[in-house]
């Protein structure tokens, strides 16, 4: 290849025509390849692919009984695979376990402590077991506790609580943090405020894996997605990419005029538009051919503007619903 070549092959080119170097992509994290694993005849995961990028918010979703816990289990170090590769910040989690444990942080669903002791002095400790712990008083800001520093754990709210979990994870400094249900059972504002210190991580430039069974939250939160269903990944990619990878159509719907409702005008042809009461619905994979034919529909049959016209791109739910259940719109 030659010079120029070469070039033209790392750079794009901006709307003056100047040549832009294209950003380098962030390594991985994570590189999970054809992983397997059999619990005696039953096989749990059948040959699961994903990736994640340093710095980005991973989320896992599925069903119980997809796998996403044993996933979670091999990628930290506490379960032997059967089959596949696996390397976590460059390690292979089941031959370097220990020099992994030292780089990640994990959440689980539940933990305990002694419930006499203070947020403080508890998150204290817990930086006495790594060589290069991250600031206490860090800790705390980022979880915002440094108010509840004194509060016993047995006086700590719910989401007090989850938040305490969350600066323990972090107490070494860790390169990658996992996450396991952290919102679960919480009420609205402790998961805002868990959401937060999330995203407070996230800033830090830390990689985070998620595992959630709110939706609103993976797409809140996370920069990625892979769905598991049955032991598989169904699909995988940005969460504003996924709902379209699985075919889920955009949504139009506007208040039918008079003379539609009527039938003295016909619905404009190929749009497969139904009414529900004064309601106008129809559903396309392609939202701006579908908008330029009503109106021009609408003007053609002089029924001025379509009031409350409004186009719902599908949603992270949605493509759950589809690829898991089958569900349709």
């Amino acid at each position: 290849m030659t010079e120029t070549v070469a070039r033209s092959a790392e750079a794009a080119v901006d709307a003056a025509g100047q040549a832009v170097s294209r950003p380098e992509p962030r390594p991985l994290a994570i590189e999970v390849r054809g992983l397997m694993m059999n619990y005696g005849a039953r096989q749990v995961l059948r040959g699961v692919d994903f990736e994640v990028r340093v710095g980005e918010v991973f989320c896992l979703l599925g069903p119980n009984g997809a796998g996403k816990t044993t996933t979670v289990e091999i990628l930290e170090g506490f379960r032997q695979r059967t089959g596949g590769s696996v390397r976590v910040l460059g390690l292979d989690p089941a031959a370097q376990p220990s020099r992994l444990r030292e780089r990640i942080g994990i959440v689980l669903q539940e933990c305990g402590f002694p419930r006499q002791a203070r947020v403080a002095e508890l998150v204290d400790m817990w930086r006495s077991y790594y060589r290069a712990p991250r600031p206490l008083e860090d800790l705390l800001a980022v979880v915002e506790l440094t108010t509840d520093r004194c509060v016993q754990v047995r006086k700590l709210s719910g989401g007090q609580r989850r938040r305490l979990d969350l600066a323990l994870a972090l107490a070494g400094d860790p390169d990658l943090v996992f996450l396991d249900e952290p919102t679960t059972g919480f009420d609205p504002e402790s998961r805002r405020r868990c959401w937060a210190a999330i995203e407070n991580l996230r800033a830090l430039g830390k990689t985070i894996v998620l595992t959630t069974h709110y939706l609103d939250e993976a797409e809140r939160l996370a920069d990625r997605v892979a769905i598991l269903q049955a032991g598989r990944v169904e699909i995988s990619g940005p969460v504003r990419q996924v709902a379209r990878q699985a075919g889920v159509p955009t949504r139009i719907s506007f208040t039918a005029p008079e003379p539609l409702r009527s039938g003295r005008v016909e619905p404009p042809p190929d749009l497969g538009i139904t009414l529900r009461g004064e309601a106008a619905i129809c559903y396309t994979a392609n939202a701006a051919v579908a908008l330029r034919a009503l109106l021009a529909w609408a003007a053609a049959n002089d029924l001025g503007d379509l009031d409350d016209l409004a186009a719902e791109t599908p949603t992270l739910e949605d493509a759950y619903l589809r690829l898991v259940t089958g569900g349709d719109q």
